[in-house]
């Protein structure tokens, strides 16, 4: 392979410009595609990204109904209107029509046999061999799953729940139910049964599907207890679905009242006719995802058909610029809305490379040894592994065979700088960054980059195609070249249809739009630059206030983690409540587990000193043998803060939301030693 390394990169400061955009990205992506349609069938010319952007938002019917149009989004009945109004908490899209998801997924296709054997989906996972789906099979299979749940009694409503690792199981059995009007909800297998069962029993599910166990790198890992007890904490089930996966099997003599059934029984019948697919409403319920759990009880997230649809079909063509057979590979699990972006692939005829197991085994370059089996096109990673395999030296662009790689995506935290700069120098102009921020409230990108979008150092693209995002000021007025509150001030199609078990949409107002009336609060903290970029620094109610002045957490991050011995750090800032200038408090994992002695706080100190500014001196620095992070790689910032101003752990963070949950045990001593615990 020949290396894209350049010979000496050059260092690079925030907003430099690392890959402009080339000069034949119109005529060779799909938003230049879409542009282009635009300008034959609406009579409208865009001469760049700002142009398109700002039309976007400023003409959210024109805007979304050509998407709608250009993607040939079937509506069973037709819509009235795009949008109600603007209104961002009440506005309703494409009334009166009804649509299904999964008919876009499996279904629009004039001649099944035309590509029944093209490929559909792959599989790779530490637990059994890899699997290959094409669209024949998958289609018959989620025929064969829709008849099955029928049998099962569910039905248009129902409610589906799957603790399912990463597998085509899981895909299947989604769009079995979506097909049918029923409303799908996933956990991944690492959750505990406490955890699943305060997320599920919301919903009061009819069918749960499971696994009795799985492989995590080289360990087996035994779930037949854990399902046994999720089954009894969920009163409402009628059946259990076991998927076969890993050692042993389920005992329905466990089980009590719900009946087992295997995944090859539900899947027995050849389902007669052409493949079905009930026509729903456009906000009529898809799934429901649950927010993470590091803040209280995981909110119920409620997606609609429509709304889904329409906002994947935009990102993944427009801004991922995926096309009919390329191969998109990011991990995750299905407790993320990563999982259920992943599977939106196939609305565009891509394949999803769908991943089970540990991402790191046996070592940092599986993943991109993966990348390159597959043929990987868009690869997706996290800002930590991006930096550690930075930290390691690692030049996966020299030792495997990338070449049909296009677009690396990366989400789930800011990256510094010199992530950026690794990433891009290494792979050349050839791939684009697209570095972007969104969330489970709306299962897509808030702000990220794309082929008509330059890539700058340390900064986002800009705001998605379709979304009014700003920053606003304490005052409630959009602020430029500040950081302020993320928010949206027009509606997007995939904001939830609220809520379960909210029926008056107090509590999903109260989330979202109380703290300023009118406009979405998405709770991160934001600088918008003049030309659109953007930096987003953490969680807004995380972002340190000392003296006056707030102070992004990533900033912290990037300096100290650069220290050669320093492989994770956390900053948490603890008020006064008298009114003094409180307590900023910064945590470090030191390379060898060692305790931070005299010289590694000196050499922190000035490195904060010197790269940022005196009022980034922390007050205390800390050694730790572990950061505590979410599921998504994020830092725990604000459960930690709240744990050492003495509120009860098990009050501000599920523990099976952490992806190591022995992680906080030692900051909860930390509280304790304090003395400052009240529980």
């Amino acid at each position: 392979m020949t290396s894209q390394t350049p010979s000496t990169p050059r260092p690079v400061a925030e907003g430099d410009v690392l890959r402009p955009v080339p000069s034949d990205a119109r005529a060779t992506s799909g938003v230049g595609a879409f542009l282009g349609w635009l300008e034959r069938h609406r009579g409208l010319a865009f001469a760049d990204y700002d142009e398109l952007w700002r039309w976007s938002v400023d003409d959210l019917d024109g805007f979304w109904g050509a998407v709608a149009a250009y993607f040939g989004v079937r509506f069973s009945t037709p819509y009235e209107r795009v949008l109600t109004s603007r209104s961002v908490s009440g506005a309703r899209w494409f009334t009166g029509s009804t649509v299904n998801y999964a008919e876009h997924m499996v279904g629009l296709v004039e001649d099944p046999a035309a590509d029944a054997d093209d490929l559909a989906v792959l599989a790779y996972s530490q637990t059994r061999e890899p699997i290959r789906l094409t669209w024949g099979e998958l289609r018959d299979q989620v025929a064969r799953a829709r008849a099955g749940l029928r049998r099962l009694g569910v039905g248009h409503g129902d409610r589906v729940v799957a603790y399912l690792p990463n597998v085509p199981e899981a895909l299947v059995a989604f769009l079995a139910t979506a097909s049918l009007g029923a409303v799908w909800s996933s956990c991944a297998t690492e959750f505990g049964a406490r955890s699943v069962v305060d997320r599920f029993s919301q919903l009061e599910p009819t069918v749960l599907l499971a696994v009795p166990g799985y492989v995590y790198g080289g360990r087996s890992v035994d779930r037949r207890a854990r399902v046994v007890e999720v089954a009894a904490g969920l009163p409402t089930l009628t059946h259990v679905v076991e998927v076969p996966y890993g050692a042993g099997a389920l005992d329905a003599a466990f089980f009590g009242s719900p009946a087992l059934v295997g995944w090859d029984d539900l899947l027995a019948a050849a389902p007669t006719g052409p493949a079905l697919f009930d026509p729903v409403p456009f906000d009529h319920p898809l799934y429901v995802l649950f927010s993470s759990g590091t803040t209280g009880r995981p909110k119920a997230i409620v997606h609609g058909h429509g709304g889904i649809l329409v906002e994947h079909l935009k990102n993944h063509a427009l801004h991922w610029d995926l096309r009919p057979g390329d191969r998109l590979l990011w991990y995750t699990t299905t407790s993320w809305m990563m999982w259920n972006a992943l599977v939106s692939a196939l609305l565009l005829r891509a394949v999803p490379v769908m991943i089970d197991g540990n991402p790191f085994f046996p070592d940092l370059m599986a993943q991109w040894r993966l990348a390159a089996r597959v043929g990987a096109t868009l690869v997706g990673v996290s800002p930590g592994y991006v930096m550690a395999c930075r930290k390691e030296g690692l030049a996966p662009w020299d030792e495997v065979d990338l070449s049909a790689v296009r677009q690396i995506g990366c989400v789930g935290s800011p990256l510094p700088v010199d992530g950026f700069s690794w990433l891009q120098n290494g792979f050349g102009p050839r791939v684009l960054l697209n570095v972007g921020s969104g969330g489970t409230d709306v299962c897509s990108g808030i702000v990220q980059g794309g082929p008509l979008q330059p890539v700058l150092a340390g900064q986002m693209s800009g705001a998605a195609l379709g979304v009014a995002a700003a920053a606003f000021d304490h005052d409630n007025a959009p602020v430029v070249g500040d950081f302020g509150e993320l928010v949206i001030t027009a509606p997007m199609p995939s904001m939830p249809v609220g809520f379960w078990g909210d029926p008056d949409g107090r509590a999903y107002r109260a989330a979202y739009f109380d703290d300023i009336p009118g406009v979405w609060r998405h709770g991160d903290w934001i600088r918008f630059t003049d030309r659109g970029s953007c930096v987003i620094t953490g969680r807004s109610d995380a972002t340190l206030n000392r003296g006056g002045v707030r102070l992004g957490t990533a900033d912290f991050y990037a300096v100290v983690e650069e220290l050669p011995d320093i492989v994770d750090s956390l900053v948490v800032h603890l008020e006064d409540p008298d009114g003094g200038p409180g307590e900023l408090i910064l945590f470090v994992v030191h390379r060898d587990g060692l305790a931070v002695d005299d010289d590694v706080r000196r050499r922190v100190v000035e490195a904060l000193r010197t790269n940022l500014s005196p009022r980034h001196v922390p007050d205390a620095v800390v050694g730790m043998a572990a950061v505590p992070r979410g599921r998504t790689g994020k830092k725990l910032e604000l459960p930690v803060k709240r744990i050492l101003q003495g509120a009860d752990p098990d009050t501000v963070v599920s523990r099976d939301a952490l992806a190591d949950p022995q992680a906080l045990v030692a900051y909860v001593e930390e509280a304790r030693r304090r003395q400052v615990v009240r529980w």
